[in-house]
């Protein structure tokens, strides 16, 4: 064990296990030095990962349905199974980076972050002051899973690996292509078959199924409560990215698109221009975008497909019970990306795609990284890794006589979606599904099933053909990226529905423009497109 110490580098660590033991309660580190037989305590193999109850504190985001972590069945069947006790600081999803942030900058750090969702410039950075230890000696010694998956897959070693040649966080992935397109664009078909309208093919068919949405009443009600088009602005599989599409120029949450290898900052493009002067003058100026599209959060959101009287004519999710519920989605159809006045038909591809890298990261507080490695390695056995994201055997899943994982029943009247939340951390949690697994040790769920074959049906065949890639920047491109890019960002996305609410693109646009090239937008875009250079250059070496 000595040994990897001196190679991974945190020889204080080193020096705190020589001197220290195991505890039962509390913060590892804190207590480490209480007890001399911390080395005969911990297991290098097999169950349970120590002999007498070791303890470590966590922090970790929870979904707005989820219990506290050490409420969850999962957990407490790892607690026993490992005796290693998971003090689990939760913190709302909602709120999770600030107070994420708040930790780092004060120094007040768990053992680990879980499901962590460091940025890259957070690995790099807090990896290389020490606040992060790198993780790639104690994978090799006391991570067999994650080893015999990195092993197994090159590809995602390498994704998880920094310029430094460090690994400082673990990755968190279901590699299903799901997310290739988020914004899933539903239509209430029963209202339209109510007013005799065809499903809209076109960017005018659909304006006119909004106006004859709140001028007609289609839910028959005699008032006018139809909200003809609802969304959120610029939030994940909620917003009207994809509507760009029928400009020539589908939009991301990130506005950067490629294209025959080159890069393209969609909020600057004639299109987007376009496409906002539509928005506002065919949508909202004649009250057929939800007001609250801008300001709502997802609670508000997603009440609104389940009121009394049916009231929701249009919107964008990427599962049509979620939103309406289970008896009231069979009124509601997909529609394929509309078209365009010149007959576009396209639909963007979201950037990144692979494991996400920052999903368990260990800090320099934890006296036990070693117990912690096994603990988390638990996390990335296939059937495991499926368990974490999905939930647990029989409250989840039972197996079938080919030792597969398959869903039980769901909770009468519970949506997929919602039960998940309440059973398992979910998807940004540690452990990987890989497409090999999907089949042989577990089903997709019924829900991703559907995805699937909607994204197939309905979307895929107008997919844009390239994205940007998840790429691991030089530390001193991420710094830049991170002096420009939020402010910049936060800056366009405000300008967005000012734009779309107010009008005005026309008018303001050459000041708009001259304002992001002064916050340093031309910088960025070379830093993207060098990245992108570089990264294609290494994969055709």
């Amino acid at each position: 064990m000595k040994s990897l110490f001196k190679n991974a580098g945190i020889l204080v660590l080193a020096g705190a296990f020589a001197l220290s033991g195991c505890s039962g309660s509390g913060n590892g580190s804190k207590e480490q030095a209480e007890s001399p037989d911390q080395e005969a305590n911990f297991n290098a193999t097999g169950l349970p990962i120590v002999n007498e109850a070791v303890s470590l504190r966590m922090v970790a985001p929870k979904a707005a349905l989820a219990p506290e972590f050490s409420e969850m069945e999962i957990f407490k069947r790892l607690e026993q199974e490992t005796n290693v006790k998971i003090n689990w600081e939760n913190i709302p999803d909602t709120d999770y980076t600030e107070k994420k942030n708040l930790l780092l900058a004060s120094g007040d750090l768990p053992d680990a972050f879980y499901a962590a969702g460091f940025t890259d410039y957070e690995l790099i950075n807090y990896g290389e002051d020490g606040t992060l230890i790198p993780l790639e000696d104690l994978i090799d010694q006391y991570a067999p899973n994650l080893k015999a998956l990195l092993d197994r897959r090159p590809d995602i070693k390498s994704s998880i690996t920094a310029p430094d040649g460090h690994i400082y966080g673990l990755p968190s992935w279901e590699e299903n292509n799901l997310g290739t397109n988020p914004f899933f664009h539903v239509i209430n078909k029963g209202w339209l078959d109510k007013l005799g309208l065809k499903v809209p093919e076109t960017l005018d068919e659909y304006t006119q199924a909004l106006v004859a949405f709140k001028t007609q009443d289609p839910n028959g009600n005699g008032k006018q409560d139809e909200i003809p088009l609802s969304f959120m602005h610029m939030q994940w599989c909620m917003d009207i990215a994809g509507l760009f599409g029928a400009f020539g120029l589908p939009d991301n949450l990130e506005h950067r698109v490629v294209r025959d290898g080159k890069v393209i900052f969609t909020a600057t493009q004639p299109e987007y221009k376009e496409a906002l002067n539509y928005f506002h003058e065919q949508w909202y100026k004649q009250g057929l975008i939800d007001p609250e599209s801008f300001t709502q959060d997802a609670a508000q959101y997603l009440a609104k497909g389940k009121t009394t009287d049916e009231t929701l004519g249009s919107y964008i999710w990427w599962e049509v019970e979620e939103v309406v519920g289970t008896e009231r989605a069979k009124d509601y159809d997909l529609l394929s990306p509309l078209k365009g006045a010149n007959g576009e038909q396209t639909i963007g591809r979201a950037n990144g795609g692979g494991p996400g890298r920052g999903s368990f990261v260990i800090t320099k507080e934890n006296s036990h990284p070693e117990i912690t490695m096994r603990w988390i390695d638990q996390q990335y056995e296939p059937y495991m890794a499926a368990q974490i994201h999905w939930g647990p055997l029989d409250v989840v899943y039972k197996k079938d006589e080919n030792g597969k994982l398959v869903n039980l029943p769901l909770p009468e009247g519970a949506s997929a979606g919602e039960f998940r939340q309440k059973v398992a951390p979910g998807s940004g949690a540690p452990g990987v599904i890989t497409f090999d697994d999907f089949g042989k040790v577990v089903d997709m769920e019924p829900r991703a099933q559907q995805r699937a074959e909607d994204l197939e049906k309905y979307y895929n065949p107008f997919m844009e053909k390239e994205n940007y890639p998840g790429i691991f920047f030089e530390p001193e491109e991420l710094d830049t990226i991170n002096k420009i890019e939020p402010e910049l960002i936060k800056y366009v996305n405000t300008q967005r529905g000012k734009f779309i609410v107010d009008g005005g693109a026309d008018e303001e646009w050459d000041s708009y423009i001259k304002t992001l090239e002064k916050m340093g937008l031309n910088e960025l875009m070379e830093i993207y497109q060098t990245g992108l250079d570089r990264y294609n250059a290494n994969l055709n070496q």
